[in-house]
């Protein structure tokens, strides 16, 4: 009998979970403060803003080859402490998640990481054939288990994601804690720890892939430019690690692969240093308005290092999102991250925060 054309169907892709980013804002008369999606609560970056339409007036034109300008501009971003062959870049962070996988996943390989997390490290592992683990974080803090995860690792094991500030949780990884894993695990496994939310962060152990990078570990530090930059539309992102580890990574670098627009609005965020800087104090005055919001109305909150807090709303989390939408605040449920029952509230700025905690004590007093 003659086979269809499923008979040539990955197996590891038969319909499964899908990653599903957060919901736009709907077309309403009505004020919508749009808390679901991590986004910058002051925009994007004047400067980025300005590269953007200039750039804009070329875009009959093929953009750069390669990513070498962006690169170079990390490069004084990070203050000349790695090289430009040390960062690779892509469209969007997941797509460095993607990018990654490609390069070390072959099917029957073991990827570990520790759910309530991105959804893409499982989902995306999925499309290359790896084995998932999922060592979860502890249920009472949404710490990492170091020990099960050490003792998750198999001769199969390639790649374990860790990720400082975590999303959905806001937890973080103590610089100790970090440093005990990287001397204790093989070294023939890459560790990608992703530190998008890392400009937020201030807990004084707090720490990034930088100096381990420099040290030599085998270690990829994975980043975006749709947080702190304000660049989500833009889908721009970018890694850094040793030279040996990006220099094979970028064997799978296409050409041509950044957008001109991408490119320049980049280099010009990276050089809008009161942007930056009022974007990180305007999260971390939320940070604390919302924290004794939360505190206030006896609503239980997890401490967070991002630009979110993971809460345990006062309602069902559907029916919680729901009313909070009809207050005019979007808010999003975490099921799908690992984390039934919780709700994932971004920090926005004074007049959205004020919205939400109005339409939370609306909850309270109802």
């Amino acid at each position: 009998m003659e086979k269809g054309i499923e008979s040539i169907f990955k197996p590891y892709l038969e319909p499964k979970e899908v990653y599903k980013g957060g919901k736009n804002i709907p077309a309403s008369t009505k004020k919508i403060y749009k808390l679901s999606s991590n986004e910058n609560p002051l925009g994007q970056s004047p400067k980025a803003t300005e590269a953007l339409i200039k750039a804009a007036q070329n875009i009959a034109l093929y953009p750069d080859q390669t990513d070498i300008r962006l690169r170079e501009a990390l490069v004084l971003d990070f203050d000349h402490k790695l090289a430009a062959d040390q960062f690779i870049t892509g469209n969007s962070g997941s797509e460095i998640i993607d990018m990654i996988l490609r390069a070390f996943i072959n099917e029957g390989d073991e990827v570990i990481f520790s759910n309530p997390c991105f959804l893409p490290y499982s989902v995306f592992s999925r499309w290359y054939g790896a084995k998932q683990i999922d060592v979860r974080l502890k249920d009472f803090d949404y710490s990492l288990d170091v020990e099960g995860i050490l003792n998750a690792i198999t001769e199969r094991t390639k790649i374990i994601f860790l990720t400082g500030p975590n999303n959905p949780t806001g937890t973080y990884i103590p610089k100790a804690v970090l440093e005990d894993f990287l001397a204790r695990i093989p070294k023939n496994i890459l560790v990608v720890y992703d530190e998008v939310y890392r400009q937020f962060a201030d807990a004084e152990d707090y720490v990034t892939a930088l100096p381990y990078v420099m040290q030599g570990y085998n270690i990829v530090g994975l980043n975006s430019f749709s947080k702190t930059y304000g660049l989500a539309g833009q889908r721009i992102g970018y890694c850094y690690t040793t030279a040996k580890i990006a220099n094979y990574i970028r064997q799978i670098h296409k050409p041509f692969l950044l957008p001109i627009t991408s490119i320049e609005a980049a280099i010009g965020a990276l050089n809008d240093k009161e942007f930056i800087a009022n974007t990180v104090k305007t999260v971390q005055d939320g940070k604390i308005f919302l924290a004794d919001a939360f505190a206030s109305l006896g609503i239980k909150y997890w401490p967070t290092q991002a630009n979110f807090f993971i809460i345990d709303p006062p309602l069902p989390e559907m029916e919680f999102t729901d009313f909070l939408m009809a207050q005019g605040v979007m808010v999003r449920p975490v099921s799908q991250f690992g984390a039934p029952g919780k709700v994932r509230i971004s920090i926005g700025d004074q007049e959205a925060n004020e919205a939400l905690v109005q339409a939370l004590v609306k909850i309270k007093t109802r």
